[in-house]
C-alpha cells in the first residue's frame, strides 16, 4: 500500500513530524492525525492495534471522545471476509454513501473477542483491539468467526483498495502510517471532541500534543510522504 520507511527519505521542516508520527507509530503510538479541513475536519487520536492496553482505551474515551474503532487493511478484511455494513445491513436506512464529506463509509461489523464478557470494558475492549491487531498480522492464520463475535463493541473500518490513493479518511491515513512503520494493518482510530462536543480544533489538538508530549501531523504531510 505504501513505502516502507526505508523506501523514502523525509526531509525536515513540514515533513519533520510525519517522521516522528512514523517513530511514534513503531514504538506504539499514540499520534494525532487531522485530516483535512475541507474534509472531516477532525483530528483522530491513533494507536497501532497491537500495542492498545486498558489505559490505552481509557485514554481514548476520556481524552479523545469519539468512536473507538479498529480499521483493518482492505486485504485482512478481505481474508477475514468482513463486509461493508452498507452492503450487509437490509434496512432502508443502510445509505452509507450518502455523506457530506463526501466520501463513502468504511464501517464493517462491530465485535467482541470470544473471551470478553460485556465487551465495553477498558479491559474488554483492550483484549478485542490486541486480538485484532494479532490477526491482522497473520490472517490466513486465523478463524475470525471462531475469536470474534459480532455484535459486539469494537467497531471494525474497511481500509480502501487503494489506500490513500482511493481515499483519504483517517482509516486509510493511519493504516499508511502503521504500514511505513512496519506495524501489522490494524489501527485504531478515535475523533477527538472538545469539552463542547464538537470536534476538536487543530490549534486544540496541537496543545493536547504539547501537553503530552505527543506527535500532531496533518494529512497532508502524510499524503506527501505516502504517494
Amino acid at each position: 500500500m505504501t513505502s516502507r520507511t526505508s523506501d523514502h527519505a523525509v526531509d525536515h521542516g513540514s515533513a519533520e513530524p510525519v517522521q516522528r508520527a512514523i517513530d511514534a507509530m513503531a514504538t506504539g503510538g499514540p499520534v494525532l492525525v487531522h485530516d483535512a479541513a475541507d474534509r472531516e475536519g477532525e483530528t483522530d487520536l491513533i494507536y497501532p492495534a497491537d500495542a492498545v492496553t486498558p489505559d490505552s482505551v481509557a485514554r481514548l474515551r476520556n481524552d479523545a471522545g469519539g468512536l473507538v474503532c479498529v480499521a483493518l487493511s482492505d486485504p485482512v478484511a478481505r481474508a477475514f471476509d468482513l463486509p461493508f455494513a452498507r452492503e450487509a445491513i437490509d434496512h432502508p436506512a443502510a445509505d452509507g454513501g450518502k455523506l457530506s464529506y463526501g466520501d463513502r463509509s468504511s464501517f464493517s461489523l462491530t465485535v467482541n473477542h470470544r473471551d470478553t464478557y460485556t465487551g465495553i470494558t477498558d479491559d474488554d475492549r483492550s483484549k478485542t483491539i490486541t486480538a485484532l491487531g494479532r490477526a491482522a498480522a497473520a490472517p490466513d492464520e486465523t478463524d475470525f468467526a471462531d475469536e470474534f463475535r459480532a455484535p459486539g463493541h469494537v467497531h471494525l473500518l474497511r481500509g480502501a483498495t487503494e489506500g490513500v490513493d482511493d481515499r483519504r479518511g483517517h482509516t486509510e491515513l493511519a493504516l499508511a502510517l502503521a504500514d511505513t512503520a512496519d506495524r501489522p494493518p490494524a489501527v485504531v482510530v478515535c475523533e477527538m471532541l472538545d469539552d463542547s462536543g464538537g470536534a476538536l480544533s487543530p490549534a486544540g489538538a496541537q496543545a493536547y500534543a504539547e501537553r503530552n508530549d505527543l506527535v500532531y501531523v496533518e494529512g497532508r504531510d502524510l499524503l506527501d510522504a505516502f504517494r
